[in-house]
């Protein structure tokens, strides 16, 4: 299974890179995740509860941060087992890119490898749960960068001075409609 995506995150670079190693933000982000635990440095147990398909258990897994380019790019090695209803093992390449002062692009590759009853499943099915877990992931992830940062995440208005084109025409339309009496 291979899956890549962009993301683009409404936060600065180094604040991405912070929440990104922020393990209660990402323990409350991932669906399923009961928990995340340090094992050592750059290393983590986790225990996730994941539906694919018809098939639902609890995996317990390692994860491993390597090739650490703070605040750019990372690889994660991921690894896990789910009892009878299979195991999972694989790599995603993460690169933050500044797009602005307040906006950074996330863009990953991941490839893994499953097997047991999910492999049974089907690739087509094992992918559509992979999308949906990753796009549920980027829903709550940017929703508690929007709590965390909230004046990265609040849109900076657009003022219509009176010399701008647009602020003559919204001064025309309100003295042609008789605005503000």
């Amino acid at each position: 299974m291979e899956l890549a995506s962009q993301q683009t995150l409404p936060v600065s670079q180094a604040d991405a890179w912070a929440a990104l190693n922020d393990i209660a933000l990402l323990q409350s982000c991932i669906p399923g995740c009961e928990s995340i635990t340090p094992t050592g440095d750059n290393q983590y147990e986790v225990l996730v509860t994941a539906a694919v398909g018809p098939v639902k258990a609890k995996f317990k897994g390692k994860l491993r941060l390597d090739n650490l380019q703070p605040p750019q790019s990372y690889t994660l090695q991921f690894e896990g087992q789910g009892g009878a209803a299979g195991h999972a093992k694989g790599s995603a390449e993460v690169t933050l890119s500044a797009v602005s002062t307040q906006e950074t692009l996330l863009s990953y590759t991941a490839k893994a490898q499953v097997g047991g009853r999910i492999a049974q499943i089907g690739s087509r099915l094992v992918d559509m749960a992979a999308q949906k877990m990753a796009g549920d992931f980027f829903t709550a992830f940017s929703e508690r960068l929007k709590e965390r940062f909230p004046a990265a995440a609040a849109p900076v208005p657009a003022v219509a001075s009176a010399g701008s084109w647009w602020g003559r025409l919204w001064a025309a339309i309100r003295r042609w409609f008789g605005a503000g009496r």
